[in-house]
């Protein structure tokens, strides 16, 4: 039996980064979190601890922030794309870049120029793997929290000895959703095609009458799909937070859908692709990150 190396990669994950772009009294805040993972020949690190092919985590965490002070940093893909062909142009030993960047969102105060609100939870997404001359890229949005009272339901599904959920025409839906979706070129107005995909999105979990979260999953991603050809396939993943209603019968209470529970565990998590059936092979797009 021979034992071999298989796939690796190695970098700095989690690198924050904060710029403030002055234009008079006027600041703008770009707030990131940046991971770089870079891939190649090194399998001598691996093998004999020698790392002349290795350039240091502390090298690429150096990196970002120096092009974040050369240029502006811009939209999270542009800024990405860079990174990684940097480093996959300048380091022999290194054929492929992986760059993840999570954009956390700060909202200007009403009346002032440079005081901020820290934005909801969500986050605007990338991913981005750069091979030799090729690039592909992945963007989504994640912790999207949705909620909508009425619209939904739930039945028909089957029974069986361990079975307790009661069938209801008339539910809370609400989900976290994580959404990544894959470009099928790197020459896209990135902020627009963000903007335009999360309200296609929002919009349809919102009109979209639910007999399932499954059918709501697979008409957000089939709507992004019909609406933006620069999108090639649309993964979701959305964990069903659960709402039940409260049982109030032992105060001489009715609650007629009113009065519920939110609990947070456990949860269904629903997950999904949905993508065109002429698309383009996927290439490296995925590759090592999670299925949804």
């Amino acid at each position: 039996m021979a034992i071999v190396l298989g796939p690796n990669q190695y970098g700095k994950a989690e690198n924050r980064l904060v710029t403030v772009s002055r234009n008079g009294s006027v600041h703008t805040i770009k707030d990131l979190t940046v991971s770089t993972s870079l891939r190649g020949d090194l399998a001598d690190t691996h093998l004999t601890g020698d790392n002349a092919k290795v350039l240091a985590t502390d090298t690429q965490k150096n990196t970002v922030y120096a092009f974040a002070k050369q240029a502006p940093v811009g939209e999270i893909e542009d800024f990405a794309l860079r990174l990684g062909r940097h480093f996959v142009g300048t380091q022999e030993a290194i054929s492929g870049a992986r760059v993840l960047i999570d954009e956390h969102s700060w909202d200007r105060i009403d009346g002032h120029d440079h005081a901020f609100v820290q934005g909801s939870n969500e986050k605007r997404t990338t991913a981005v793997t750069v091979e030799g001359a090729q690039a592909w890229v992945v963007s989504g949005v994640r912790d999207l929290v949705v909620l909508k009272s009425t619209g939904s339901e739930f039945h028909g599904y089957p029974k069986d000895p361990y079975t307790t959920l009661k069938e209801t025409n008339d539910r809370i839906l609400a989900t976290s959703v994580t959404a990544r979706w894959r470009y099928i070129g790197t020459d896209v107005d990135w902020a627009k095609s963000f903007a335009e995909i999360r309200s296609i999105m929002l919009k349809t979990f919102a009109d979209k009458h639910s007999l399932s979260l499954q059918q709501t999953l697979y008409a957000m991603g089939e709507a992004v799909l019909q609406a933006r050809p620069e999108v090639a396939e649309v993964r979701l993943s959305m964990p069903n937070k659960h709402h039940f209603l409260v049982d109030l019968s032992a105060f001489g209470l009715e609650n007629d859908n009113e009065v519920f529970y939110a609990a947070d565990r456990p949860y269904g998590l629903i997950e999904g692709s949905i993508l065109r059936d002429d698309a383009p092979d996927a290439g490296l797009a995925w590759s090592t990150l999670p299925a949804f």
